[in-house]
């Protein structure tokens, strides 16, 4: 049976309107913060202004007598009522073999405060103002403490210590690959190439900032707030807050203005919120200001890398060997150690025949907000270490950067194919992606536009990156419930969250597929944990897992309907045909309309469940190729042509997954020419607080892309053939920028030498670079 002509216009594949976007573009959105119920409170909080520091006394006598205050607490309060630290499960071990830990992570400091911006005291009032102007009249008195905000100055003798027992601040460490396999590999090498990188800090940036609601009404704490993963916060508060219990919780997630990682978990301004909450049974809010942000909302990146990689005469990679610090901050996650000692591991090889590695990787304590999942987590630096060594090789050896990438990668007939450490990929056609990315960007062409560039007193580099990652946030199931409503609606409830990718446009384009009705007919609930249980949305796996599972949990509907219809239509379920929202008779006029029929139902609606579960991660790849201009008098750079040929197996909804791409390039232009968390390395201060401070990129600082999808590999491990799409563009891009800027200042005379530059490469980096001042050191001595 040939699909209605509406399922072929509007249904997987093909480019729709996203469902999303008229509510938030009239400004009908329903954020946390739109949300003020009755009596609801404000909660602010007081910040640690030191890095390191003993409280000796909090005096809170002249808040609590202000106009407006409702509470007041201290870590010592929390205690009190039995509010548990937020613990970090022993997931990894310490070089003494002993389990990971970290001093307790509470809602508010207690004795100690790690880093600047830690909150030690929490107010509650009536306004904003109210709340305001009482945690200006705390009082704290503190004896300042020596701090540490880097990795290597942490784990120098006589370093400060962030935890008692935990010897030269390293909470964990992980080694990965054959040691001796892989000197024996670099003995017998004809080239070697060695690179100091530095994947430095970067502040998520979501539009939106952290917001809490929360209301303890009849028994029952309802927290309202912006996050990824509402099952998780449910647990986190849960795990932290006497007398609760997972009934007992609802969590409920609007809106969310954008996520990047950065709302994966809980924070323990979610759990002080929701304690407060219940202790005075009455609506508390908490909404983050931006510079609260940047102080304590998990930060991305922050690792220092020496990479070394050995060839043979013909260029095929022998071995790889990185040694890696990563600073994790004061309170670490375990997803923030894992990001580092794992996740971006498994992808170093990439997507290439690369037999052995050996990696050393060490997480950090550091006086400083903690680290966690960002755009990419892990793969981007584990991915911009490897083809910063190809290009290096590449240079060495003199063969163009693309043929050495060709001579390593992964063949079709070596698929599944194993990596060094132990990741299976399903399938790949790589070589073929590079070639329509070196088509695409017209690779042969370089050299007259180069001259080009040179005639208007530019410098002019390219630069190319041929990669993979992982995705699945190493949960590979999700469950989706169908409702199809006697009023005309098909809802559907998942517990995958919308923060502005677009996912929903594409579960009602999966919904279409089977339903054929109208998509304004089709409804995604998502974000409410009396409803729905899951992951949530992180590791880009919502499309291959929640998507998957709204394929299962549709098909189950119509066939369920197909029972039903029978019986109302007094005909065997094997004469019942269903199409675009109609039940009928094979070869009669009889029939019944889908939602005619849930109304004749007892509770007025059919309801089914679906659950999807794939089986091993997706693996998509592409190649992306960028070219800059610099301006040798400012040192500044533009992105003057950027393609990418991306292969992320099925598409459902192609302009959601081209604005996936082109977004996430450029977060990673971001990093490669412009971002960088800073912190004082003598007072721990934070020293980008602001956009003042932190630069983000600007739509003036390229082109325009070209952005093309290869869908003829779909995705062997999952129900739908699609691989995960949202870190892809991130990934590719900071080593396709970087390169080419070094390309650029190696044409410009600088040779090798240009390998030394170090992210952000902003115009001041690139312009002292080409005066040969290429800064400190990477690794002192």
């Amino acid at each position: 049976m040939n699909a209605p002509l509406e399922t072929q216009r509007f249904g997987s594949g093909h480019s729709v309107r996203r469902i999303e976007d008229p509510a938030l573009v009239q400004g009908q959105g329903r954020f946390t913060d739109d949300v003020n119920p009755a009596g609801q409170t404000f909660l602010r909080f007081v910040r640690s202004s030191a890095a390191h520091a003993k409280l000796l006394s909090i005096d809170t006598a002249a808040a609590r007598a202000l106009p407006g205050v409702v509470a007041v607490y201290t870590g010592a309060d929390l205690v009190a009522a039995g509010v548990k630290p937020m613990l970090l499960p022993p997931a990894f071990k310490r070089p003494d073999g002993q389990p990971m830990t970290s001093a307790p992570k509470r809602p508010l400091a207690l004795d100690v405060v790690r880093y600047v911006g830690e909150p030690v005291v929490a107010i509650v009032a009536t306004s904003r103002e109210a709340a305001r102007a009482a945690a200006d009249a705390v009082l704290v008195e503190v004896e300042t403490l020596p701090a540490v905000v880097d990795a290597q100055s942490a784990m120098a003798p006589g370093a400060p210590l962030l935890c008692e027992g935990v010897e030269r601040n390293i909470v964990a460490q992980a080694r990965h690959g054959d040691a001796a396999a892989v000197d024996a590999a670099f003995a017998r090498a004809a080239h070697r190439v060695q690179l100091d990188l530095v994947n430095q800090r970067l502040a998520a940036s979501p539009m939106e900032p952290r917001s809490v609601l929360a209301s303890f009404d009849d028994g029952r704490l309802t927290v309202r707030l912006s996050s990824q993963m509402p099952t998780a916060v449910r647990a986190g508060i849960v795990d932290a807050i006497p007398g609760l219990s997972t009934e007992t919780v609802r969590v409920v997630v609007g809106d969310v203005g954008g996520g990047f990682g950065m709302k994966t978990g809980i924070y323990p301004e979610d759990v002080m919120v929701a304690f407060a909450a219940k202790d005075l049974q009455r609506p508390v809010k908490w909404q983050a200001e931006r510079v609260e942000d940047f102080l304590s909302a998990a930060a991305g990146r922050d690792l220092l890398s020496h990479a070394e990689m050995a060839l043979d005469a013909d260029g095929r990679v022998l071995a790889l060997r990185i040694r890696s610090l990563a600073n994790v901050g004061a309170y670490p996650s375990t997803t923030g150690i894992a990001i580092q000692l794992l996740i971006g591991p498994w992808v170093t090889t990439s997507i290439y025949d690369i037999p052995l590695v050996d990696l050393h990787l060490t997480a950090v304590l550091t006086h400083t907000a903690a680290t966690g999942a960002y755009r990419g987590a892990g793969r981007p630096e584990a991915i911009y270490t490897t083809e910063r060594l190809f290009d290096a090789a590449a240079r060495a050896m003199q063969i163009d950067p693309a043929e050495l990438r060709r001579r390593n990668m992964i063949r079709r007939e070596q698929f599944p194919y194993k990596n060094a450490m132990g990741q299976v990929y399903d399938d790949g056609a790589f070589a073929q992606v590079l070639d329509q990315g070196l088509a695409l960007a017209d690779w042969g062409g370089f050299a007259a536009r180069r001259a080009a560039s040179q005639a208007r007193g530019r410098l002019r580099g390219r630069g190319i990156a041929t990669f993979l990652e992982w995705t699945s946030g190493n949960s590979f199931e999700e469950s989706v419930q169908v409702n199809v409503t006697a009023d005309g609606y098909i809802e559907l409830t998942s517990a995958t969250m919308p923060m502005g990718q677009g996912i929903a446009t594409s579960y009602v384009q999966l919904a279409h597929d089977i339903f054929g009705v109208p998509l304004e007919k089709i409804r995604v609930l998502q974000g409410d944990t009396d409803r729905a249980n899951g992951f949530g949305s992180a590791g880009s796996r919502s499309l291959f897992t929640g998507g998957a599972a709204v394929r299962v949990a549709s098909e189950r509907t119509v066939e369920q309907g197909r029972q039903l219809a029978a019986d109302a239509l007094e005909a065997p379920a094997a004469d019942i045909e269903y199409r675009a929202g109609r039940f009928s008779v094979a070869g009669t006029d009889l029939g019944i309309g889908l939602f005619e029929l849930a109304a004749r139902q007892p509770q007025a609606r059919i309801v089914a469940d679906g659950t999807a579960k794939a089986g091993a991660p997706s693996w998509p790849n592409g190649c992306h190729i960028a070219e800059v201009e610099i301006d040798p008098a400012t040192g500044s750079v533009e992105v003057v042509a950027y393609a990418s040929v991306n292969d992320i197996g099925r598409v459902v909804s192609p302009n959601i997954v081209q604005g996936q791409i082109e977004g996430g390039a450029v977060q990673g232009i971001g990093q490669a020419l412009c971002e960088r968390v800073a912190y004082d390395p003598d007072s721990g201060q934070l020293l980008s607080a602001s956009y003042m401070d932190y630069a983000l990129p600007h739509a003036d600082g390229f082109r325009g892309f070209k952005t093309v999808f290869d869908q003829s590999v779909p995705c062997k491990t999952n129900l739908l053939g699609a691989k995960g799409v949202g870190e892809l563009g991130t990934i590719g891009a900071t080593p396709a920028v970087v390169n080419a800027v070094v390309d650029a200042l190696d044409a410009a005379g600088l040779g090798r030498d240009a390998e030394r530059v170090q992210m952000p490469l902003t115009s001041e980096t690139v312009w002292r670079a080409l005066q040969r001042d290429f800064g400190p050191p990477v690794f002192r001595a």
